[in-house]
């Protein structure tokens, strides 16, 4: 597998200008996002950093109460550190996390059902119940 994956929900220790970059510029889902709304993002939700050698190269994000609902967000990996297990290692240890050990967990993707089917993700039963009010 190569060098380990070392994680840490530490905000101080997030490469903000790293995920800021990957987000508007790489991923398809926050193309264009402003990096006061990456900041304020990080600041509101438990973030997650995935690290090889001190350089952050994965990172995820939960909105979450703590208490009984948490949404994965804004899961990526680097794509020079991609195919090396890093994102299923992420994802494992933020699922793992003992703070969010009794919620309920929803989640988005377009490319990556297999990835966290593999966690126990699966659809929606009734999607005809579920609602949603996109932002602006």
């Amino acid at each position: 597998m190569g060098v380990p994956l070392r994680i840490s929900s530490v905000r101080d220790e997030l490469d903000v200008a790293m995920i800021h970059r990957y987000l508007s510029e790489t991923s398809y889902w926050k193309r264009g996002v402003a990096l006061e709304t990456v900041r304020k993002g990080i600041e509101n939700a438990l973030c997650f950093g995935g690290y090889v050698n001190e350089r952050q190269v994965a990172f995820a994000r939960v909105v979450t109460d703590y208490t009984d609902f948490a949404y994965l967000r804004d899961v990526f990996v680097l794509p020079d550190c991609q195919g090396r297990g890093y994102g299923r290692q992420l994802v494992a240890a933020v699922l793992g996390d003992e703070r969010l050990r009794n919620v309920g967990w929803m989640l988005a993707t377009d490319d990556a059902h297999a990835l966290y089917a593999g966690f126990g993700f699966t659809a929606l039963d009734a999607p005809q119940k579920y609602m949603r009010r996109p932002a602006p």
